[in-house]
């Protein structure tokens, strides 16, 4: 039987949205994501080592993800969001071999260079393909979708952990957590790539860059969505390599901090399968949703307490959809010969107040509980919040 033309669209969203799921569940399926601020911590470092580990992470990043976002707007996305998790497993293997500063540096180096060359390329990809496909509109959708998956792959990881931990120590984690990365590479070879990239004499990456800022400074709207990208992004994410300590510090068991952390997750998990509906919100609804999450991140870090943990959880579920929500925003602005190095300079804006955000837990962790710091850095979420609510109202009187 020969299919008809609606349904050859169709059939090709559901092999793209089909690869991206299988692709970020097992990108995210990595048992040592729970736990290695513990090993960081058992093997013997200090806080500011910690803090300065998750700093270089983000240094990395910072130095590689506009170039790495250029490159993937001019050669293969396909073949940067293989090489990626390549360089991620090296990094793992690293760790469980050599427990040491060094190698935990040179492991966040690898991991931050295999981040960097997925950052951009995604999504990208994803929205180009779709695009072909004549279904941008339901971009909003898949992304949340994958971004359920990808948490999904969070939360089965932390509740191997514990099992797989006591059963086989730091060693197992790391060799459990180096497969899945390999596995990530090998389902990226499977991502369709229509787009051809363009020749070096239109003047490569370098080009790319200089033609892809002209465009933000050009255009406030543009600008405005990167800039919102890192302003709900960086916080959250930063204080989510914290979380294990938070919990701990309640006063629960050590085997029982991956699974509270996974209760933390699969909240967060949920929050990212409405993003499809969320994306009605507006301007003034996103508002309302970061300034509820930031009441929840401080109320329930405050508490100290099993309930405050679901308060939290809460409050990142809200923070993750707002990430979704604002990544759209950005993403229909945008064409696709520049998609990638502009979503990449979002992304190194979100690096960039990230690592300044390490820098602060720090400082303010060396004389305060982790909760506490938590409850502060709640107010930044405030301040996003308000700007929002105000250029909504602006909006609507023009």
């Amino acid at each position: 039987m020969t299919r008809s033309p609606a349904r050859a669209p169709a059939a090709g969203v559901r092999r793209l949205a089909a690869t991206l799921y299988g692709h970020a569940f097992l990108d995210d399926f990595v048992l040592l994501y729970p736990v290695y601020a513990l090993l960081f911590a058992d093997t013997g470092l200090s806080l500011w080592q910690i803090s300065s580990l998750f700093a270089l992470w983000s240094v990395t990043a910072v130095l590689l993800e506009v170039p790495s976002g250029a490159w993937a707007d001019t050669v293969s996305r396909r073949l940067l969001l293989r090489t990626g998790p390549l360089l991620t497993a090296a990094g793992f293997a690293l760790w469980v071999a050599l427990p040491s500063y060094p190698a935990f540096a040179a492991g966040f180096v690898l991991w931050g260079a295999g981040g960097a060359l997925a950052s951009g390329a995604l999504e990208a990809l994803v929205y180009d393909e779709l695009d072909r496909l004549d279904a941008a509109g339901r971009y909003a959708r898949v992304m949340g979708r994958a971004r359920a998956a990808r948490l999904l792959g969070t939360v089965a990881s932390i509740g191997l952990a514990g099992p797989v931990l006591a059963a086989g120590g730091y060693p197992a984690v790391g060799a459990a957590s180096v497969l899945a990365c390999l596995l990530t590479a090998l389902v990226a070879t499977a991502f369709p790539e229509h787009r051809k990239p363009p020749p070096a004499a239109d003047g490569g990456w370098a080009a790319t860059v200089r033609t892809g800022l002209a465009q933000a400074r050009r255009d406030r709207g543009t600008r405005g969505a990167l800039l919102l990208i890192p302003a709900v992004a960086a916080v959250w994410g930063a204080l989510d390599e914290y979380t294990p300590l938070l919990v701990r510090d309640i006063g629960v068991a050590e085997a029982t901090v991956p699974y509270l952390v996974m209760l933390i997750w699969a909240a967060v998990t949920a929050g990212s399968l409405l993003a499809g509906p969320a994306e009605r919100l507006g301007t003034t609804g996103l508002a309302a949703l970061l300034a509820g999450a930031a009441l929840a991140l401080a109320v329930g870090a405050a508490s100290r307490s099993l309930a405050g943990i679901v308060l939290v959880g809460l409050a990142f579920a809200g923070f993750q959809l707002a990430e979704v929500l604002a990544d759209v925003r950005l993403q229909h602005r945008l064409d696709d010969s520049r998609r990638a190095t502009l979503t990449s300079v979002a992304g190194l804006g979100t690096e960039l107040v990230t690592v300044a955000v390490f820098g602060v837990y720090a400082l303010l962790g060396t004389g305060a509980a982790h909760s506490t710091v938590f409850a502060v850095l709640a107010a930044p979420y405030l301040v996003t919040a308000l700007l929002l609510a105000r250029s909504g109202t602006t909006a609507a009187r023009r």
